[in-house]
């Protein structure tokens, strides 16, 4: 048997280096991409962070009703336990409390509490906020400008008087004869 040497049809080899030079220049081009985009992804996309409520809150108004001379038990019954009493620093009460919610600047508010004894001698702290100054840095949601007034005014309730003046009324439901003889709820004799 004589092998003859017949040449092939075509080689894949030649074909595939431009191909695989094709594939290597766009796998560093995408991965160059990627390097961009990801400086730019924190940006666009955030992860949910809870907030973060510790400690006391203190209004205006109740350190305002602290008054000199008052024991431990009244300041307690006003502004709540402290959350800090130091063991060396018995006459001495700190309220304090932190807010911390993604978007915003954290909140951080200190009331501190001196005594003589059992009675309330001073207190000292950062300017805190009213009730409704407190409440109101708490919502979130998105505001839309000035509230409407709720009431109508005496033109609005005459024109819609005249309005449903012709306006045909829903009769109203049957209502039980006022004469209407119903059992007793309980049977004489019953015990109570």
């Amino acid at each position: 048997m004589h092998h003859l040497n017949t040449p092939r049809a075509s080689s894949p080899k030649p074909l595939l280096r431009p191909l695989r030079a094709l594939g290597a220049l766009l796998a560093v081009v995408a991965l160059s991409a990627c390097s961009s985009i990801g400086s730019r992804v924190p940006t666009l996309i955030t992860p949910y962070k809870v907030d973060i409520v510790q400690g006391n809150v203190v209004t205006r108004e109740q350190a305002q009703a602290l008054k000199n001379g008052m024991s431990r038990d009244e300041v307690r019954d006003i502004l709540g336990s402290p959350l800090l009493v130091s063991v060396f620093h018995a006459d001495r009460w700190d309220y304090v409390f932190t807010f911390r919610r993604q978007g915003q600047e954290p909140q951080q508010r200190r009331l501190t509490l001196h005594f003589k004894g059992d009675v309330l001698d001073r207190f000292e702290g950062d300017e805190l906020p009213s009730e409704t100054e407190f409440v109101a840095s708490l919502d979130t949601r998105r505001k839309f400008g000035k509230v409407p007034p709720l009431e109508a005014t005496e033109a609005q309730l005459k024109s819609f008087e005249e309005k449903n003046a012709n306006a045909p009324t829903a009769p109203l439901p049957p209502t039980a004869p006022t004469d209407a003889n119903y059992p007793p709820l309980e049977s004489p004799g019953a015990a109570r």
